[in-house]
């Protein structure tokens, strides 16, 4: 039986077609995903819509964000299908105040009725997350609950000693010195751009992984970049060097959609994601610098590189764990491997000899108020992966507890009411963050 092709819709996008052998499909949990298809015209679309409107005044970043301005107006013939705007997971009383997914969905619901398009099919609210997918060929529509299909998990599984997890530390590869030292230059706020450009020229590994990630679509740059000195001309010293650890840190992260990872590639993809946003929380906030907070959001979880294999076999117990009864991942982590994965990034950050503040944030993203080093850089951290975890679903097997969050807000002078100015923040390259 022949497989059509897929493409994934990221949050803050769309994507219009003619009739042809594809499906679209968008992943969705607070966001609310559109279908719009017009038979007689033999097209039909998909957008997925990260919030109600724009929160600012500033004119939207990008209209297909939002449900105001990314939905179509008198368009005749079409007919909808819309899914999303959950609550996912455990709910707490912010959860219920903002309920961004209610709002988004009474949005677009409001303008499917005052543009007269009817709608075929519709499932919003709940608490679990959907993935919406349309049939470019039959122009048909689907609305599937997300879960995953495995067999039955290994009953022998013990698990892993102490020696068995240092040992696993041990085989962990070294990371590259360049990627070190400019994490400490970060840190330190002092750097020679020329000599940091000469070392990563003199690793070709490195300097192929950075060229790609500036041209690919994370970056969205018009003309390609074919060396170092180009990047450093025209994307600046600072971004360079936010990519060149990116880079370094990529061959950590297992591509193989197995253990942690929901899909190829996306442990990878959510710590740069989380990277990005926890540097647009410090430039909002104030509360860290940019820079470093950039480096601890893309080393947050590395610890699951080391526990990634422990994962694999047992995967449908953590699965159930985190998505089903809703028990925070470290829960489920100390449950069946007696260890958690932010404990082992501190032992492997340790290591790596990182600077106190960076391994602190590993040690603690997870429940911030026991930062003692760093505790604001710990918890823009948190909540850049919280973000992540709530808005760009799909990418890795995540649960991360609510309880406190206008406490931890509160921490780096924000509150809950701001929640939907904090989302409006992420950076679109975010969501354009597939390299390959």
């Amino acid at each position: 039986m022949e497989t059509k092709p897929k493409q994934c819709v990221a949050s803050g996008n769309y994507v219009v077609s003619s009739r042809k052998n594809a499906i679209l499909e968008a992943y969705l949990g607070t966001c609310v995903g559109v279908t719009l298809c017009d038979s007689q015209a033999n097209l039909g679309g998909l957008s997925h819509f990260l919030l109600s409107e724009p929160t600012g005044l500033d004119k939207p970043w990008k209209p297909a964000t939002y449900a105001t301005t990314g939905l179509p107006a008198q368009k005749n013939r079409l007919k909808a299908t819309v899914a999303g705007g959950a609550l996912v997971g455990r709910i707490s009383r912010e959860d219920l105040d903002l309920d961004i997914g209610g709002r988004t969905t009474d949005v677009v619901q409001s303008i499917l009725r005052k543009e007269k398009i009817p709608v075929s099919e519709a499932e919003t609210g709940g608490y679990f997350s959907c993935r919406l997918s349309l049939d470019l060929q039959t122009l048909k529509s689907s609305i599937q609950p997300i879960e995953k299909q495995f067999s039955s998990h290994r009953k022998d599984f013990n698990s892993p000693t102490s020696d068995e997890i240092s040992h696993a530390i041990h085989l962990v590869r070294p990371i590259p010195q360049i990627a070190l030292k400019i994490a400490r230059m970060i840190h330190s706020r002092t750097y020679d751009m020329s000599k940091v450009a000469r070392e990563i020229k003199q690793d070709q590994i490195i300097s192929a992984r950075v060229i790609r990630i500036c041209n690919s679509a994370f970056i969205g740059l018009r003309k390609k970049i074919d060396s170092i000195d180009r990047a450093a001309v025209i994307l600046g010293e600072k971004l360079l060097l936010q990519l060149v650890i990116a880079a370094s840190l990529e061959q950590f992260f297992s591509d193989s959609g197995e253990g942690y990872s929901l899909c190829k590639g996306g442990l990878f993809q959510h710590a740069l994601s989380t990277a990005m946003v926890a540097e647009a929380l410090a430039q909002f906030t104030g509360s860290a610098s940019s820079d470093i907070a950039y480096t601890a959001g893309l080393l947050h979880d590395i610890g699951k590189v080391v526990l990634d294999q422990y994962i694999a076999p047992i995967y449908p117990f953590f699965y159930r764990r985190t998505q089903v009864d809703e028990i925070d991942l470290c829960g489920a982590e100390e449950e069946k491997l007696g260890i958690t994965h932010p404990a082992v990034g501190g032992l492997l950050a340790k290591k790596w000899a990182l600077p106190q503040n960076l391994t602190d944030t590993i040690r603690h993203h997870h429940y911030p108020e026991q930062a003692t080093v760093d505790p604001e850089l710990t918890h823009l951290v948190y909540l850049a992966d919280l973000l992540m975890s709530r808005f760009q679903v799909g990418q890795e097997l995540e649960y991360m507890n609510m309880d406190t969050l206008a406490m931890r807000m509160q921490k780096v002078g924000l509150t809950p009411s701001q929640f939907p100015r904090i989302v409006d923040l992420i950076p679109q390259r975010v969501f354009d963050v597939t390299l390959k």
